[in-house]
């Protein structure tokens, strides 16, 4: 054989992973029920995608960085809390507490973990807790309807035909959040800081300052997916986003964003909350019951971040 014959590079597996499980996804789902295959269905997954899309883009964030959040699930209850109490008032706009009340939240889990060095682990499971509980102590346990018109018409109404205003209004923070990632320098210092730390510190990139904004802004958009999520239910739950956090962190690792943190894509991140919805939606209509579900994630879970993980990058495994 010739010496200048370039070899052929081995097909990546962990490349083309979320494809082929997605593929993999929608051919079991429609065997197991001819329902799943449908227009009607497609745009129900469509408007259930919404809310996780909206709070993985500040996942992605986080996780690029090279942290973890846990307390999005109560940010997001915390929030329609806000719209549900503030909707009679401001309508539409009672969209502005509840991004606010997820700015505060995301400020206090970034101060936490920035300042007094507390792992965002143990940091973010700690602040979830306590949200929980004053969701619950604002609430009494019992959920708050939302009845203005205005409010459930934008957020959850359709003014163009057969296309919900909620779906129209993620795909432009979509492009949004693309263009920012892969644009603004914000987005290329957070990468850095994810990369390599005392690198990027080395280069003059603020860590700190990096630290406490990335995670003020997944608590802005979990703030958003609340206010979505409260128009989508016509209430504030006091369980609302209960277990909402796995869910949020699997799509966005399914969509190839390693934990160890330094890289990430908004893109794939829409690829991997597609996932995560259609498995949601197929299992329900294949009438799989809510503790087998839990399983089957968990499982994806584990094996999507087998696949995604840089282990040249881990270290010792603790």
């Amino acid at each position: 054989m010739s010496e200048n014959k370039v070899a052929k590079k081995p097909v990546s597996v962990k490349k083309y992973f979320p494809f082929i499980l997605l593929f993999v996804l929608v051919v079991i789902f429609s065997i197991g029920n001819p329902r799943f295959f449908t227009i009607k269905n497609f745009l129900t997954i469509a408007q259930q995608m919404v809310v996780t899309l909206i709070a993985a883009y500040g996942m992605l964030y986080v996780i690029v960085e090279g942290s973890i959040d846990l307390s999005v699930g109560g940010i997001v209850a915390l929030s329609a809390i806000a719209v549900a109490k503030t909707v009679g008032v401001l309508g539409g706009f009672a969209v502005i507490p509840a991004v606010l009340v997820g700015i505060l939240c995301g400020a206090i889990n970034g101060c936490c973990y920035t300042f007094l060095k507390i792992p965002t682990f143990i940091t973010t499971m700690a602040t979830m807790t306590a949200f929980r509980g004053i969701v619950l102590i604002i609430t009494g346990g019992a959920q708050i309807m939302i009845t203005d018109k205005r409010f459930i018409g934008l957020f959850n109404g359709s003014y163009l035909p057969s296309i919900p205003n909620n779906v129209i209004m993620v795909i432009i923070i979509t492009v949004i959040m693309w263009y920012i990632y892969n644009n603004f320098a914000f987005s290329r210092e957070v990468r850095a800081v994810g990369g390599a730390e005392k690198v990027a510190t080395l280069a003059g990139i603020r860590v700190n300052k990096i630290k406490v904004q990335v995670f003020i802004l997944c608590g802005a958009l979990a703030g958003l997916a609340g206010c979505f999520q409260a128009a989508r239910s016509y209430a504030a739950t006091p369980t609302m986003g209960d277990g909402m956090e796995m869910d949020v962190i699997a799509a966005v690792v399914l969509g190839g964003t390693p934990m160890s943190g330094g890289i990430g894509s908004v893109l794939t991140t829409v690829l991997g909350a597609l996932i995560m919805c259609i498995l949601s939606n197929g299992m329900n209509i294949i009438g799989l019951s809510a503790d087998v579900q839990k399983v089957v994630k968990g499982i994806i879970l584990i094996f999507a971040v087998c696949m995604t993980v840089d282990r040249k990058r881990m270290g010792v495994i603790k």
